[in-house]
């Protein structure tokens, strides 16, 4: 039987840092730039999308820039069901615009650096934890 977020006490941390989520062509070669404690590639037939650190964009690099990093804490058992519905509701009620990620163990929350204080806000009203 799953379990969903609805019972689980959701602990999540801002990451420092400003990031950026970059588009580059798909057949570019994975970028020698990309460096700092959270980054992440994904390559699809239409693109190699980079979420890094701001600071290591080149100039010439198409991205969306000055996002923060809200992390869930885990690990998250794959059996756990609605933790990024979750969020992301509460985000969207309080009009924020996010980018998600995850990794194996857990989820990741990329919202706006002005949004990221009424998020935490929005979040916490919903009963999540900040460490």
């Amino acid at each position: 039987m799953s379990e969903s977020a609805n019972r689980l006490k959701l602990m999540m941390a801002v990451l420092e840092g400003i990031y950026a989520v970059c588009r580059l062509d798909a057949q570019s070669e994975i970028p020698s730039w990309i460096s700092g404690p959270f980054w992440s590639i994904t390559r699809t037939p239409d693109e190699l999308s980079v979420v890094c650190l701001q600071e290591c964009l080149p100039g010439e690099a198409s991205h969306e820039g000055d996002w923060r990093v809200l992390k869930v804490l885990g690990p998250l058992s794959f059996a756990l069901t609605g933790i990024k519905a979750s969020i992301s509701s509460t985000l969207a009620q309080a009009d924020i615009s996010i980018f998600t990620l995850s990794t194996y163990d857990t989820d990741y929350v990329l919202v706006k650096a002005d949004q990221l204080e009424k998020a935490v806000e929005a979040l916490k009203r919903q009963g999540v934890e900040f460490v």
